[in-house]
């Protein structure tokens, strides 16, 4: 019996602690140091990538980062802890401080203290009227304040008014810790049931894409809940991208004009046009498109030894944000029949590695770019014929090539040449690759977040209940109508700030003017 009495008794003091509003403000500030891991170090939900080369370049403290679950902080058994703690240290400290302010509202205003002078704020005046109509006026200017009136003395004959104002200031204060947990539930349901994707979508007659299914995105992170078989399908493709320079080449602007479908124009084929910019998406139902950036697409032309054709365009990176000097890689299959034997055909496969200049610029045989836009585009490439490891299955970088095939001489160097757009150059055995200009592409990043309005929603309820905590003040004020002498009554009136002093005694000298303006003879204020 003494162990289940210890073991209520120390349950209630847990319960109790973790419910005080302390423990709640301490939670919030852990929350808050617990995200920064996820600010500094790469996160496998964005970039796992990076993680990995994190991990190559740190072989000591990544493995133990990676044992605490540092690259998955925001899903992380200790970073979900302080979560769920300060929803249940909200819950607990709130819900008894609402039904306490709701007691307090229907409570009358206390009655007045016997000694009015003892309070911070205190003043008698000498009225002439009688104790009934004076009070009746001083009731009638205490609009705005919520108020009882009590009779007092062996007959009635004093009349005692208390008043009391600022009761929205608690509402706030309440409005304002709710509207944070309503918010922290909110980012819980985005995590929960939300996803983002990033793609690549070439302009000037693209392909575009779908977002029916992950696999058509670049990158794709997901919520808990969601596995990929129930994305909004949107459909979109670039019709045109535009982009303006300052002479130094820093963007002043860009925007790409885009063409969409979504709902019933699915099933109906219509397109909608739409023009997407920086920080303007483009809002379908729950889903959000931003244009994240934007680089360019070589496209080239193999024609191999019987005359048939094989065109690409894939996006390269770009590796200077100024120029947009880019990097990347194409590999061409030969078409069907041209090597019936699939060994053949896997040794006359052709791969073209180098770097794009949307401007050219030479420094010697060394190719540069000047300029971001797109007015003098040149490549300088290395060309190969061999294996690219298309049929492997093993994955691989779509901006290099496989370096164990060149090593494992799978892939052969056949020239290293520089082109402009239309200029070709002739392999040994025939085949020609041309170099046949370049289109512009842009990030699109696909966004869903079922609770996106309740978060909006949360975060203006915070304000306007924090606003209305700093501006709304409580205060109490006492009135006491006594019979002075046949004609006249005394009127003494008391004051007391429940929350900010300052100001309070301007605020008192003006009410007791305004509530009592016939005056014959006024007190000082004492206290």
């Amino acid at each position: 019996m003494r162990v289940l009495t210890r073991l209520g008794a120390y349950a209630r003091n847990t319960w109790r602690t973790l419910t005080s509003m302390g423990t709640a403000l301490v939670l919030l500030f852990l929350l808050a140091l617990a995200a920064i891991p996820g600010a500094l170090i790469p996160q496998r939900s964005l970039n796992a990538g990076k993680v990995d080369e994190y991990l190559a370049e740190h072989t000591l403290i990544g493995p133990w980062l990676d044992r605490l679950q540092a690259f998955d902080v925001f899903s992380s058994f200790w970073f979900t802890a302080i979560y769920a703690l300060l929803f249940i240290s909200l819950v607990g400290c709130l819900t008894p401080r609402l039904a306490e302010h709701v007691r307090s509202m229907r409570a009358t205003p206390v009655a007045a203290p016997r000694n009015l002078a003892r309070l911070p704020k205190h003043q008698t005046v000498v009225a002439a009227g009688e104790v009934d109509s004076v009070a009746a006026g001083v009731e009638e200017r205490l609009k705005g304040w919520r108020r009882t009136s009590r009779r007092e003395g062996p007959n009635g004959e004093i009349v005692e008014i208390s008043a009391e104002k600022g009761y929205f200031r608690e509402f706030g204060n309440i409005v304002f810790h709710f509207s944070l947990l309503a918010l922290l539930i909110a980012i819980a349901v985005g995590k929960l049931f939300g996803y983002e994707g990033n793609v690549i979508v070439v302009a000037n007659g693209g392909p575009g894409f779908c977002s029916a299914s992950p696999a058509a995105f670049d990158s794709f992170r997901a919520g808990n809940t969601v596995d990929g078989t129930s994305l909004n399908p949107i459909c979109l493709r670039v019709n045109d991208f535009d982009a303006n320079y300052l002479p130094s080449g820093q963007a002043l602007s860009f925007a790409a004009n885009v063409e969409y479908q979504a709902g019933d124009d699915l099933t109906t084929n219509t397109w909608r046009p739409y023009r997407l910019e920086v920080n303007h998406p483009l809002r379908l139902g729950g889903d959000r498109l931003y244009l994240q950036g934007h680089g360019y697409a070589p496209t080239f032309t193999v024609t191999f030894p019987d005359g048939r054709t094989r065109t690409q365009t894939v996006q390269w990176r770009p590796d200077d944000p100024i120029t947009l000097l880019s990097s990347g890689v194409i590999r061409v299959d030969p078409p069907a029949g041209t090597y019936p034997d699939a060994g053949e055909r896997r040794k006359n496969q052709i791969a073209i590695q180098g770097l794009f200049a949307p401007t050219e610029e030479l420094d010697g045989k060394l190719l540069s770019s000047s300029f971001p836009a797109l007015r003098d585009p040149a490549v300088a490439i290395d060309v190969y014929r061999g294996d690219t490891g298309l049929d492997t299955g093993r994955p691989q970088s779509l901006f290099t090539l496989d370096p164990r095939l060149i090593e494992q001489k799978r892939l052969t160097k056949q020239v290293r040449v520089n082109l402009k757009a239309g200029q070709s150059t002739r392999l040994n055995d025939g085949t020609v690759v041309r170099f046949d200009g370049a289109a512009p592409f842009i990030n699109v990043q696909v966004s869903h977040d079922p609770a996106q309005v309740w978060v909006l929603g949360s975060a203006m309820t915070m304000m306007a209940g924090l606003l209305v905590s700093l501006v709304v003040r409580r205060r109490r004020i006492w009135v006491r109508v006594s019979p002075a002498s046949p004609g006249t009554v005394e009127v003494e009136l008391g004051g007391l700030a429940r929350t900010d002093n300052s100001g309070w005694g301007d605020e008192f000298e003006k009410l007791t003017a305004r509530l009592v303006p016939a005056t014959e003879e006024g007190g000082r204020e004492r206290g």
